[in-house]
């Protein structure tokens, strides 16, 4: 059955070894079950519910990436996109939970649309490597201030604006530990490095006493609070282009780039041959309109399946052994309930590192690539808005490439974004 579906001897791979891959991926993405509903629960939305609503949307992205596309890559609710929801669209913007899920759903409609017509590939070429790579970069520092601040390392200040928290405080000193922890065991290149780094200080937590134990395994919670709770006339008000272009764009940095990269280590893309990439992008897509209908933020491509691609893994199958992973982790929600906020700020912080590696493809040595990167990059955490991060981003490439003489430089997909961003400012401020 196996070989039928997913042509296993035609991708030179086994059941045995797409199992692995697929239990892999998933050790190393599993994180998301925590952090997901801790980061999205801050606007008041049901942790029970997303704790459901995570797995099953994460389950049914790796089911229409496996057999729409047959790639071994895993989905699940993104990190950068779920705090933009979180800290930017309804506590900054004032939105409500449900006017932010029809903003999804109606972001995951473009996205399909610009999938389908071509517009996606065309928006990607179009933007300079240096500036995605400062977006990138800039969301894994707005996760790293998310996570400092949730830690208490960071705190308000008001000579300062921020400074130093209470490192003797014992929340704080446990997420210290839990980053250590972490990124002790990555370096040993343990599978599933962040999961147990969460794990690890929640039961520090449990045995101090600073948690109640609730067990370990029940039926899960009901998504009901959560689910079809979208708002899609809400969120057709004032402000609401602001929330879809930046819904959007970082959707397409990062699950396109995600899966080019993993699918090209996979030999499944190649400069010559883009393969099922097409498919790919569509099932991506059309995932998006699921998370929205099942209560939580967008969900996109994971580079953690990067682990599954270096363990074989080289069909969809992995992606169904991910999304069966998935369903059984629902029956694992007393651990999920007793998570605290400061283990799971130890998975932001570090995640937040490793995106800041894509700082080194930045053109340093030119001034109209990297100055824009590096002001994408800053805005987000200082302005606390990923969305902040890429106007300014984009309309100071436009501005600084046109100063500079070097209108040819200037794609017209780059001139489109910075001239909506300009007019969002101009017309929709607040």
């Amino acid at each position: 059955m196996f070989e039928q579906l997913f042509k296993l001897t035609e991708h030179g791979t086994t059941a045995r070894t797409e199992l692995l891959a697929g239990v892999t991926t998933f050790l190393t993405m599993s994180y998301i079950i925590f952090v997901n509903p801790d980061i999205l629960g801050n606007t008041g939305m049901d942790k029970g519910a997303l704790f459901v609503a995570t797995c099953v949307a994460a389950a049914i992205g790796c089911l229409i990436m496996a057999f729409v596309a047959n790639w071994p890559i895993g989905l699940a609710p993104s990190m950068g996109l779920n705090a933009y929801f979180a800290f930017t669209v309804v506590l900054g913007m004032h939105f409500t939970w449900q006017q932010a899920l029809g903003c999804v759903f109606i972001s995951g409609v473009v996205f399909v649309i610009i999938t389908v017509t071509g517009i996606r590939e065309w928006l990607i070429d179009g933007i300079a490597l240096s500036l995605r790579s400062g977006v990138v970069a800039g969301i894994g520092m707005f996760l790293g201030i998310i996570a400092l601040v949730t830690s208490g390392i960071v705190v308000a200040n008001k000579a300062t604006v921020v400074g130093l928290g209470d490192l003797t405080n014992i929340k704080t000193f446990y997420a210290i530990l839990g980053f250590f922890i972490i990124t002790a065991l990555d370096a040993m290149r343990v599978r599933g490095a962040i999961l147990l780094g969460i794990l690890a200080i929640t039961l520090l937590s449990v045995i101090t006493g600073q948690v109640q134990f609730a067990g370990i395994v029940s039926l899960p919670p009901s998504i009901a609070p959560g689910f079809f709770k979208l708002d899609i006339m809400g969120a057709l008000s004032q402000g609401f282009f602001h929330v879809i272009i930046v819904f959007v764009l970082v959707e397409i940095f990062d699950a396109t780039g995600t899966m080019i990269g993993i699918a090209t280590r996979a030999g499944l893309v190649t400069p010559e041959n883009p393969g099922r990439l097409g498919r790919a992008l569509l099932a991506d897509s059309t995932a998006i309109l699921a998370s929205s209908v099942l209560g939580t933020s967008s969900t996109t491509a994971y580079i953690e399946s990067a682990s599954g691609v270096q363990a074989g893994g080289r069909t969809g199958m992995t992606a169904v052994v991910i999304a069966v992973l998935f369903l059984l982790a629902l029956f694992f929600s007393p651990i999920a309930a007793i998570v605290p906020s400061y283990a799971t700020a130890p998975a932001l912080l570090y995640v937040a590192c490793l995106m800041l590696r894509e700082l080194v493809n930045v053109k340093w040595d030119d001034i109209t690539e990297s100055v824009p990167a590096a002001i994408a990059a800053i805005s987000m955490p200082l302005t606390y808005s990923i969305a902040n991060g890429l106007a300014f981003g984009f309309i100071s490439y436009v501005a600084i490439k046109a100063l500079s003489g070097r209108f040819r430089d200037i794609h017209p997909a780059a001139l489109l974004v910075a001239i909506l961003f300009v007019i969002k400012f101009v017309f929709f401020p607040d």
